[in-house]
């Protein structure tokens, strides 16, 4: 079992002394990526739940730089000490609290000089007491901790503080403060001493009129930053100067009158001013000191970040980063720092001037889009043969994305324009296909009219000459049909055909100008132009897909399934009918099968004999996703489970998947999953140069089914193996994998009608002959099939245009 797609962005990554590896949260593990490349070098592999806090330990001396420890905090319940140039695992401490967030102010695991007493070392954690008392409420049950890393302890029952939700600690860089955010308010512990474990814990309170969303300590001074959820930047100078005093003296060896005039400070609180700073529009999510504390950085949800001088209040900018900003973190190399973005991605960058040098690209997350547009699809397609899966993403792109790799390969602009995070959804890609070979990609998209003007449905072709998937444009069609949105798109596995539906009640046959492309300059080169067009009875086209042979193409009439001879565009017959409209069709492999899947009221599962034009069998399902094996007689079906079941029956998983035998109506495994909503499924065939990377238990499997959940997560195992681990299984023993075909071995239309007769769809070559416009452009320009007309805004230009007359002598 393969595990990939993780989030690298839910919680800050640490830098190792030298500078050259990032350690980045993911999930269970923590992966360590080359500061250099950006790839992965290797992970640190323990922890049974999310990873919530990474802490290199720091170098006491410049010779140490080479000293690769650090320690973790998960939701497990344990801090782990780990040698991470191994890696290997040093310690293992159980609180058996979930933890959310850990600091340690001081490191003092160095054995001391002299033959002094080695002093203990502390962690500060954010955890929840899981036991439910009658004196402690359930929403009171996040503490603030202290912990005794040396002896594997909490430090007796002492409670620094209590919140009502998780909140993040931070620690200030001289380790003399730790602070959290708790609604409007800001508190500020002083670390005690290390020499003794139950030393009392002073603490400050600041205030604010707005919720704060993240704090920062200056490296020096007793200075903190605070960001809320307006924009607003407050800092706070001498904080704590009465409460934390010693004896008669304070830290800055001066006295602070209570009666003094603060300037900005609320109510009684510990501090001799407070000032406040406003560019961002929107919620601070990012702040942060240079090292030398001179500068403050910000940053938020618009995706710029913000450089303030600390002294005058300037700023300057690192704009168009391109999504909401989470994470800024410094390392111990002045030119290096790094940035997390929400869209799953980390940014090197060269300090000061801030230019990217490297990114750590992570899979993007799933589009934002408005309720109203979440039923369009989810914007996945998987291929096959290489092993990768293209996504749309939030910022009008399609990413790839290698399941094998779990990593990123490349990013295809679909929509020209720029996209800022926050900004109001104006495009939706709503459909993605990929070609059996992966060398042809189509998309739709939908720019959404503002107050009723300006919508347009453009169809998209894409031809691929390389590897890494450089995809360009081949051609593109506005208003392919009419003014209806796009439910579907499918390519023939020869790749040479396409076929699009649309809610208005056609479907268009597409072919490409070089049906052969003999290289990869002719295939870039190439166009596609309308073969056929095709309707039943003025219903909506809600999913279409060919058969392994291309010789049938089956369109969903609504509830209906026709099909159709996709070179002729004849009809050759009708089945059906569903309870509810169909949103997925897809030939099982080889086999004379036909797989539909309905939603709505009364969703169904349904399998359809095309030899016997009738429905096999069919099952009561939601079904999410459906994904057909190639050459074998298999599909799965991703199911999501009824609300009351979730708890009991499959401990909080929503989902189901089914592999099935298309003859058998018995599942021949089932698997249950979580975040099943927006999930999707894609069998992948095992590529002879990855054999021996993706072994499992010494066997190679010829085909792997992939499952992408909600959230992007994947995993991709083995589905006709006995033992899968990790997952919930049971199956049916016994059952071979059985090449089920039509009658006498045929599939396809020759299962119906017999073997088909050759079509030769190359056109006639004609020899280029240059063309003029003409003299009378407004007796041709709406002439010609709907689908070559230009769009509106052209179209109207053009006849405007045309209307005018052009001056062919000069005025004297």
């Amino acid at each position: 079992m393969i595990r990939g797609g993780r989030s690298f962005v839910s919680s800050a990554p640490a830098f190792s002394n030298d500078a050259r590896k990032l350690l980045v949260c993911t999930a269970n593990t923590v992966s360590i990526f080359s500061t250099a490349t950006g790839l992965q070098i290797t992970s640190l592999e323990g922890h049974t739940a999310l990873v919530t806090s990474v802490i290199v330990v720091p170098a006491s001396n410049p010779a140490a730089k080479v000293l690769c420890y650090c320690w973790t905090a998960s939701l497990d319940g344990t801090i782990r000490y780990w040698d991470f140039s191994v890696p290997e695992l040093m310690k293992t401490v159980d609180i058996r609290m979930p933890i959310f967030s850990m600091v340690i102010p001081s490191f003092l695991d160095v054995p001391a000089e002299n033959n002094e007493k080695r002093r203990d070392l502390f962690a500060y954690v954010s955890a929840e007491d899981t036991k439910e008392t009658k004196e402690k409420p359930k929403g009171l049950r996040r503490q603030i901790r202290k912990c005794n890393l040396s002896k594997s302890r909490l430090v007796g029952r002492l409670i620094l503080g209590e919140t009502k939700k998780p909140e993040v600690l931070t620690v200030s860089p001289s380790g003399k403060f730790f602070g959290i955010q708790n609604k409007c308010k800001l508190h500020v512990w002083k670390v005690p001493d290390p020499g003794s474990e139950h030393a009392a814990v002073t603490k400050i309170t600041l205030h604010h009129t707005k919720k704060i969303t993240v704090i920062a300590f200056h490296p020096t001074q007793r200075i903190v930053a605070a960001g809320d959820v307006t924009g607003r930047i407050l800092i706070w100078r001498g904080f704590g100067n009465r409460t934390f005093a010693i004896g008669n003296r304070v830290v800055n060896e001066r006295l602070i009158d209570v009666q003094e005039d603060k300037p900005g400070v609320r109510d009684n609180d510990d501090a001799d001013s407070c000032s406040t700073w406003h560019w961002h529009p929107t919620v601070v999510n990012v702040l942060s000191f240079s090292s030398d504390g001179a500068y403050l950085y910000s940053g938020g949800k618009e995706g710029v970040l913000v450089v303030w001088q600390l002294d005058t209040g300037k700023k300057k900018f690192l704009p168009r980063i391109g999504s909401p900003l989470l994470y800024f973190v410094d390392s111990l190399d002045p030119t290096l720092s790094s940035i997390s973005c929400a869209d799953n991605q980390i940014h090197l960058l060269k300090m000061p001037s801030m230019g990217i040098l490297k990114t750590i690209s992570g899979i993007k997350a799933r589009c934002s889009y408005p309720e109203m547009y979440k039923g369009l699809g989810n914007g996945i397609a998987f291929d096959q043969t290489a092993g990768l899966v293209a996504l749309r993403t939030e910022n009008y792109c399609i990413q790839f994305y290698s399941l094998f790799d779990d990593r990123g390969i490349s990013e295809v602009q679909v929509c020209e324009r720029n996209h800022q995070p926050g900004d109001d959804v104006t495009v939706i890609v709503t459909a993605v296909a990929l070609s059996l070979d992966g060398s042809m990609m189509s998309t739709a998209e939908m720019k959404l009219a503002e107050e009723g003007i300006g919508g347009l449905v453009s169809l998209k072709f894409w031809a691929s000459g390389s590897q890494n998937k450089e995809f360009s444009l081949s051609t593109i069609v506005y208003e392919p049909h009419r003014d209806a949105g796009i439910s579907a798109v499918a390519f023939q596995p020869s790749g040479d055909m396409a076929v699009s539906s649309s809610y208005g009640g056609d479907f268009k046959v597409w072919i490409c100008s070089n049906e052969s492309p003999q290289n990869d300059q002719m295939r870039q080169n190439s166009s596609w132009i309308c073969h056929a067009i095709g309707s039943y009875k003025k219903k909506p086209m809600t999913a279409a897909a060919f058969s392994a042979d291309g010789s049938v193409l089956a369109v969903a009439a609504e509830t209906l399934i026709t099909l159709w001879n996709p070179y002729t565009n004849v009809l050759l017959a009708v089945l059906g009918e569903t309870l509810t409209p169909i949103v997925t069709l897809s030939f099982v492999g080889r086999s004379d099968n036909l797989v539909a899947a309905s939603r709505g009221s009364k969703p169904q599962l349904s399998v359809w004999s095309m030899s016997k034009l009738s429905l096999s069998w069919s099952y009561k399902l939601r079904t999410e996703a459906v994904a057909s094996a190639v050459d074998l007689s298999y599909f799965a079906a991703l199911a999501l489970l009824p609300e009351s079941s979730n708890e009991t029956t499959f401990e909080e998983r929503d989902g189901v998947i089914f592999l099935y035998n298309v003859t058998d109506p018995v599942p021949t495994a089932i698997w249950s999953v979580r975040k099943a909503k927006g999930g999707a499924l894609g069998f992948l065939q095992v590529n002879p140069s990855s054999v021996e990377e993706i072994s499992i238990d010494g066997k190679t499997p010829q085909v792997m089914l992939a499952y992408m959940n909600g959230d992007h997560e994947y995993v991709l195992f083995d589905p006709y193996s006995k033992d899968v681990h990790e997952v919930s299984m049971s199956r049916r023993e016994g059952l071979a994998a059985l090449e089920q075909k039509g009658q006498a071995g045929q599939f396809g239309y020759a299962s119906i009608y017999g073997e088909l007769l050759e079509f030769d769809t190359k056109r006639t070559q004609t020899s280029w002959v240059p063309s003029f416009p003409s003299a009378r452009p407004w007796e041709s320009i709406f002439t010609g099939p709907s689908h070559n007309l230009p769009p509106l805004t052209k179209l109207c230009s053009g006849f405007l245009e045309s209307l005018l007359e052009k001056r062919t002598a000069a005025v004297e």
